[in-house]
């Protein structure tokens, strides 16, 4: 009981008043967050006209249908507001599946949008019950008025209430913020298909199925195969695209990114995005139904480095809410190499402070409203590795060979080039797929320190 006491936080929402679509207009109210000019208790960051309101109205439903739903095991659980970052030319919306397995954003870009940016920055916003059922009766061509936030005086109610909520924030759907960008970097374009082929595509998946499947590029088109094949991409629980369906009549397109296929090496992560008109609906896949985002491992080695924390402090500092962040502009600007300035991006990214976009191949910055030390801190892998070095339980037997003392057993880690190996179980279960195992963490954080000290 404990630790689930340990793996679980209240998270705060504090709103001068519900969000809410009156005549015309769409206000959400925001919480607590970082702008380009510091901390602020309600952001006020747009004001202006949604110029497509019809499809923006129904991807934002879907983002929320997302938010409350527990694809593995369903039942009942709490809401989580979406995280909304205004970076100036556009504002994306993000949240996570109950269950931890499926990332939603909501690009909203600069065609759609018509209006004043008042500040850059990232917050919550309130999505509540009325504002959904408002929300689904939106159609038609007609431009919606958007306020994201509100200034203050206009905000306030008359006898002063607020909104606040509490609901339980586990450590698992923050930690799967900080891994989902980091997998998803190395994702490059494997299909796109015109809106009448998605359409046909994502009607004819199975439903109810829960197993990986594997599209298969097929003409103009994809194919839905059970068995994994060169040039194909992973939909691990097609069901986890459902909340795509009532954006069909909107689609322009579909576009599929994933990792280099025809590996052979199971299930993985996929991008799904739709094209709607001057927006982007993105979801993305963890590799199995039952599995979540938080125990993927794709951090751990950022997380694990000295010098790429010491980057990361330097270039988040640099950073202000760009739409897309410039790693040339970047190392110009910190004066380190391009290859720190990158490795400190895939560091900032394990702290959810920048997110990345399969569509533009490029980071963007946010703050996450949740306390970025404990991605680090609750990484169960990490503070396990940390006490293996700590302990003193790695010795190195040769340049590229260390044994670690772990539970009374020693396991053999071999440095192969790029490849690493260990004789744990956890290795030989899931071969580097789900990221290092705690002994392989611990032999390359003593190999680092050697390395350093050899240096001097």
């Amino acid at each position: 009981m404990a630790s689930s006491v340990a793996a679980t936080a209240a998270q705060a929402y504090t709103y001068t008043r519900p969000s809410g679509l009156d005549e015309g207009l769409l206000g959400l109210s925001t919480s607590g967050g970082t702008t380009g000019s510091g901390p602020q208790a309600h952001p006020y960051f747009f004001s202006g006209v949604l110029t497509q309101a019809a499809p923006a109205a129904a991807a934002l439903l879907a983002l929320a249908d997302v938010a409350q739903t527990r694809y593995f095991q369903p039942r009942p659980t709490s809401f989580r507001d979406p995280v909304v970052t205004c970076n100036g030319d556009r504002i994306r919306m993000e949240s996570f599946s109950a269950c931890g397995g499926v990332y939603a954003r909501l690009d909203v870009l600069e065609p759609a949008l018509d209006g004043e940016v008042h500040e850059r920055g990232t917050t919550n916003v309130d999505v509540n019950g009325p504002l959904r059922e408002a929300l689904a009766r939106v159609g038609g061509s007609d431009p919606l008025h958007l306020a994201v936030g509100a200034e203050e005086l206009a905000v306030t109610t008359v006898d002063g209430a607020v909104v606040e909520k509490k609901v339980p924030l586990p450590d698992r759907w923050l930690r799967g913020f900080a891994e989902v960008q980091v997998i998803t970097a190395g994702f490059d374009l494997r299909g796109e298909l015109k809106g009448p082929d998605a359409v046909r595509f994502l009607r004819s998946l199975p439903r109810g199925s829960r197993g990986p499947l594997w599209a298969v590029p097929a003409g103009r088109t994809l194919r839905a195969t059970s068995r994994p094949a060169a040039g194909a991409v992973c939909l691990a629980g097609p069901d986890r695209l459902r909340t795509m369906l009532p954006l069909l009549r909107f689609a322009r397109a579909m576009r599929v990114y994933g990792p280099s296929a025809g590996d052979g090496g199971g299930p993985v992560s996929s991008v799904w995005e739709l094209e709607l008109p001057g927006m982007r609906y993105v979801l993305t896949l963890s590799p199995q139904h039952s599995r979540g985002f938080s125990g993927e491992g794709a951090v751990l080695d950022a997380l694990s480095t000295d010098e790429a924390a010491g980057d990361a402090d330097l270039v988040g500092a640099l950073l202000s809410f760009e739409p897309r962040v410039e790693p040339d502009l970047l190392a110009e600007r910190s004066g380190l190499s391009l290859e720190r300035t990158k490795a400190a991006l895939v560091q900032l990214g394990t702290s959810g402070r920048v997110g990345f976009d399969a569509a533009e191949a490029a980071f963007f910055h946010r703050e996450l409203p949740y306390d970025p030390a404990r991605v680090a801190d609750l990484n169960p892998r990490l503070r396990s590795a940390r006490t293996l070095v700590e302990d003193g339980a790695v010795r190195f037997t040769g340049e590229d060979a260390a044994v670690v003392l772990s539970n009374g057993t020693e396991r053999q880690v071999r440095f192969e080039g790029d490849r690493v190996t260990c004789t744990c179980p956890w290795w030989f279960d899931h071969r580097g797929r789900r990221g290092p195992c705690k002994h392989v963490l611990a032999a390359r954080m003593v190999r680092r320190e050697v390395a350093v000290e050899a240096a001097r």
